[in-house]
């Protein structure tokens, strides 16, 4: 993307680049290693969130092999300036350019050997905790609390990895838990909505009973993991790994292992996994690939159609051959990579985009093809994108973590209604049925204390909220019957504040621990249009 520059930031740029590539001349890999000044660079602002091994903690893996799409250029800036969206801060005041270069040039160094993690490792960090507590029991147990199970909330309180079990109702906490470090990708719940899986991003998967409130089962998936997804039948959970580039299936029972498929193309090429998703009418797991440009639909049934993996019509060497056997790979070939992704509420097509991209893309997963381009510059956050019924039709709304804006989008004909102006860039955006209102935040700038309440009828943004001057506010979630809106002060000192969501009043405040997420069980169970899925 072409930026406008003014002069003195042009010869800044200019500068830093110059530096960068004569350091990276004179910097050889023996030469890392040898200066313990980076290693303690490294251990005083990095390892917290990295991993003292650089594999990965509540950041990513700092590895040649996950930095693929990260030009060492761009790695100097983003160590710099900090990335948007992110946790991850500037450092341009606290690093001289020298020290910049010198951490750049160790995380593109390969580690000597990066540890095995397969279905050996997999199977020896299988923990059981309550293996008599099974879903073919669900009909004769009963919650140990007095509330309704439906309309509890999980909040995830990462300012010291705890979850608290939250009563939707007279929203007052029931129950607050330990958590494996830095859970990522939002919780995922059974259909019945008894049992959530958690998954960190240092691969841990955990099975928790909402209504006993204690763990049932363990396992960890990967060394860094992006998230994790249920199958619809409630049979199979499927994580996805950065790191190594696997996919991972659970049994989802007892979190035992099923398989392991290898993330790698037909010539051998790998791949993160940006995200993974159920896609219930399909019956099929939706796979977005960090470092290849696919997306791959895996069929969970006993019997699942056919897979060719090469020409059908062509049968010599065996091409025209189907797959054989359980959770066959479903390619479907794009024009760009996927970052991240959205289903509209039939799951026939996909809407995803780029990090990099200036459009969004449609990809409709019955005939396995791009059908549209959506004019989507910056970058849209389709991971927390919406739906809801306006006029003759459904629209999209997306907010952008590089824009002020929120876009909405005809569902019908791909096109851009209207471009909502916000006061700043945002991450999340969530409404409910029973609500007029869309909630977004402004969550990656200066203004990252407001939130705004956008009329879904007009379109228009008709009242701008400041719940707590100076601290981060975002992420709103719903009660059952859409009567309250949740929101969360991202901070240590944090609080969960409730408003009315039809007055738009305080009705309570909850103190937390940096509460990052709220998941309402009847608004994920019945993949509400106003909720992310």
């Amino acid at each position: 993307m072409v930026k406008t520059l003014n002069k003195n930031r042009f010869i800044t740029d200019m500068l830093k680049t110059v530096c960068f590539i004569s350091a990276v001349a004179m910097l050889t890999t023996a030469s890392v290693h040898a200066d313990s000044n980076v290693d303690s660079l490294y251990r005083q602002h990095c390892a917290s969130c990295h991993g003292a091994d650089r594999l990965g903690g509540i950041g990513p893996a700092l590895l040649p092999e996950n930095l693929k799409r990260l030009k060492k250029n761009q790695a100097l800036d983003v160590i710099d300036d900090g990335r948007v969206a992110t946790q991850m801060p500037a450092f341009a005041d606290k690093l001289d350019g020298q020290q910049i270069q010198s951490l750049v040039s160790l995380i593109y160094t390969p580690l000597e050997s990066i540890p095995s993690w397969g279905e050996k490792e997999i199977n020896a960090s299988h923990i059981v905790y309550r293996p008599e507590w099974t879903r073919g029991d669900a009909g004769s147990v009963k919650p140990v609390y007095n509330a309704d199970p439906i309309n509890l909330f999980l909040v995830v309180e990462s300012g010291d990895h705890h979850v608290s079990v939250l009563d939707g109702d007279r929203l007052e906490p029931i129950h607050r838990f330990k958590s494996r470090f830095a859970l990522h990708g939002g919780p995922k719940y059974s259909s019945d909505g008894r049992f959530v899986y958690l998954a960190s991003r240092d691969g841990w998967i955990s099975k928790f009973d909402m209504y006993k409130l204690e763990t049932v089962a363990e396992i960890r998936a990967g060394i860094n993991t992006r998230n994790a997804a249920v199958s619809a039948d409630d049979r199979y959970v499927m994580v996805g790994n950065y790191l190594p580039h696997t996919l991972v299936i659970l049994d989802a029972n007892d979190l035992s292992l099923v398989k392991v498929i290898a993330v790698k193309d037909d010539h051998g090429n790998s791949s993160r996994v940006s995200a993974v998703y159920t896609a219930p009418p399909r019956n099929s797991f939706i796979v977005a690939l960090k470092d290849l440009k696919q997306v791959w639909e895996i069929n969970y049934t006993d019997n699942p159609p056919k897979v060719y993996r090469g020409y059908v019509h062509d049968y010599k060497m065996g091409e025209g051959l189907a797959e054989e056997g359980l959770f066959p790979v479903r390619t479907i070939v794009l024009d760009d990579y996927l970052d991240d992704f959205f289903f509209d509420q039939r799951y026939e097509n996909l809407i995803g985009a780029s990090r990099n991209s200036q459009n969004g893309q449609v990809i409709n997963l019955i005939v396995g093809r791009k059908i549209a381009e959506l004019d989507l510059p910056g970058m849209p956050h389709l991971g927390s994108g919406i739906t809801w019924k306006y006029r003759d039709t459904t629209v999209l709304a997306s907010p952008n973590l590089k824009q002020g804006v929120v876009s909405i989008i005809d569902t019908k004909t791909w096109k851009t209604i209207k471009k909502i102006k916000t006061d700043g860039p945002g991450f999340f955006m969530r409404s409910h049925e029973n609500s007029p209102y869309a909630w977004v935040d402004v969550f990656a700038g200066p203004n990252r204390d407001v939130m705004h309440v956008i009329d879904k009828a007009s379109l228009e943004i008709v009242k701008t909220l400041k719940p707590v001057p100076g601290k981060t506010s975002g992420h709103i979630e719903f009660n059952r019957d859409g009567s309250r809106a949740l929101l969360s002060i991202w901070e240590d000192d944090g609080e969960i504040i409730v408003y009315d969501s039809s007055s738009l009043e305080i009705v309570k405040r909850l103190p937390m621990r940096k509460p990052v997420g709220k998941y309402n069980v009847y608004n994920k169970i019945t993949r509400s249009e106003g909720t992310s899925h």
